[in-house]
């Protein structure tokens, strides 16, 4: 189980590297990698897991936050009703933002990380809305529409694949200032 300890912090190369394309069929190790993120993310979820083996929640984890310099995150976001399913789950091998909206969207709160441990105040604006293909498991292509949380939680982790940390996106003069028509989100 990937652990804390595990995680590649800020200042690590492999965090400012662009990620190699994964090849198919997924090799075993691949295969660990993919699972391993994905279980990162579902006991990091679960409070009672969580302080058991002391994870930091995410809902997303990129390979490269884990050392391994490939085209690779794994993302769930988890529903806001619990009796509803998570709007966005899958490891997302080899993607490309096909298309996004003009409209920017943002965390009122500002984006985190796992690789990043202190804080880094600010709005960080990405699009409201995408369109992603990618590849999943088993090699298939898949297009998704995505919007609000699940869209910004998607281009954070596109951003990790590409040596981009969120706090770049930050306007470093006017960190709270945000462009008139952002969706902002809690």
């Amino acid at each position: 189980m990937i652990l804390m300890k595990d995680i590649v912090r800020d200042g690590d190369p492999v965090l400012r590297s662009e990620a190699k394309q994964v090849t198919f069929p997924l090799s075993e190790e691949d295969q660990k990698l993919a699972a391993d993120m994905m279980e990162y993310l579902v006991v990091s979820q679960d409070p009672e897991q969580a302080k058991k083996y002391g994870l930091r929640a995410g809902v997303g984890l990129a390979a490269p936050q884990v050392g391994v310099s490939k085209m690779m995150a794994a993302v769930l976001v988890p529903s806001e009703d619990p009796e509803k399913a998570s709007p966005f789950t899958d490891v997302i091998i080899n993607p490309v933002i096909i298309s996004n909206s003009v409209q920017p969207g943002a965390l009122l709160e500002g984006e985190g990380c796992l690789s990043v441990d202190e804080d880094v105040p600010g709005y960080v604006p990405r699009h409201d809305r995408i369109t992603l293909r990618y590849q999943n498991l088993d090699g298939e292509t898949k297009k998704v529409r995505l919007r609000d949380y699940p869209a910004i939680v998607c281009q954070h982790e596109i951003d990790h694949l590409h040596g981009i940390l969120f706090y770049d996106h930050i306007d470093k003069e006017h960190p709270f200032t945000a462009p008139e028509d952002t969706v902002m989100f809690e």
